[in-house]
């Protein structure tokens, strides 16, 4: 297939780039920008390997517009969002939902023209109404409220513009080139010499190598064009107290990385957010052709490279 993606400088988006390349598919990956640097920068360099990267092209822009015209098309990978600073509560909503739609039935029309197959929009387990856990199930912030609106505008145009919808929720990823938060902190900390302290040991969450959640990416991405209508996929794995995947990382780390890897899980005082929030489709990982002891094996050469 020819497969517009759009978010492809992000951590996952790095990732669903390469499963689709590796499975034959011609990518073409739009971004914001122009000049990128640090983390993303690294993932724009690995990005060109296996894309076509489409510089200074927003979605919704011109020159979005331009590109959606371009060729025949068989999917559309909608993963790009305003994220902006998704933990605050002054997030804009609805300037998020605005960015994340702009222009979207210019860009669908375009594209339908072409021979567009269907479209596969990106949610999150953090939005309201998904995945499973503590009712009711509110987003966990404005940045999941926007996600959750934006999905609701693709499923009202999929069903009165008539085209295949898929939706592929994300839960908590973890991998080479991800953003520097839990797992991140965790090796640092261990780099150190430090005990890395776990704050939230009780919320049962749902964690997910990149690497597994790209190859179900892939394989539903596969699907969407083939299918009638709606479908989703709440990708799940190790579902556990983040206290207990905390040990589970630290076990996993120790040995690649010739360290010693404490962990100091504290007595929970914050209880501001669900204490569970999971995704519901167990993924196959054999299925899959994945191998969970190379996905280890890569996290701690990722970080030891970066150590050096």
């Amino acid at each position: 297939m020819r497969i517009l993606l759009t978010g492809g400088s992000s951590f996952t988006g790095l990732w669903f780039a390469r499963s689709l390349a590796a499975n034959g598919h011609a990518v073409v990956a739009p971004l914001r920008g122009r000049e990128y640097s640090g983390l993303r920068g690294e993932r724009v360099t690995e990005l060109r390997r296996v894309a076509e990267v489409v510089e200074d092209c927003p979605f919704g822009s011109d020159r979005f517009l331009d590109l959606a015209g371009t060729g025949s098309w068989d999917l559309l990978c909608q993963h790009a969002a305003q994220t902006g600073d998704y933990r605050s509560p002054d997030f804009d909503v609805i300037g998020a939902v605005a960015d994340n739609t702009k222009n979207l039935v210019a860009v669908l029309r375009k594209m339908l023209a072409n021979g567009l197959k269907g479209v596969v929009l990106t949610g999150s387990v953090f939005e309201q109404d998904e995945g499973a856990g503590d009712a009711p199930l509110r987003a966990f912030s404005p940045y999941g409220l926007s996600k959750g609106l934006t999905w609701q505008h693709y499923r009202f145009l999929s069903e009165t513009m008539h085209f295949n919808l898929g939706k592929f929720v994300i839960a908590n990823p973890i991998g080479p080139f991800e953003e520097p938060r839990f797992c991140n902190y965790l090796i640092r900390s261990w780099f150190k010499g430090e005990v890395p302290a776990v704050r939230t040991p009780l919320y049962v969450r749902d964690n997910i190598h990149v690497d597994l959640l790209a190859k179900a990416y892939a394989a539903f991405a596969e699907r969407v064009p083939a299918q009638n209508g709606i479908a989703k996929l709440n990708p799940s794995f190790y579902v556990e107290s983040q206290g207990a995947f905390a040990q589970r990382f630290a076990t996993e780390m120790s040995s690649r990385l010739a360290v010693a890897c404490p962990v100091n899980l504290l007595q929970q005082e914050e209880f501001g957010e669900p204490m569970v929030r999971i995704n519901t489709d167990r993924v196959d990982g054999a299925d899959l052709g994945w191998s969970e002891t190379a996905a280890w094996d890569a996290e701690a050469a990722f970080y030891r490279q970066r150590a050096r």
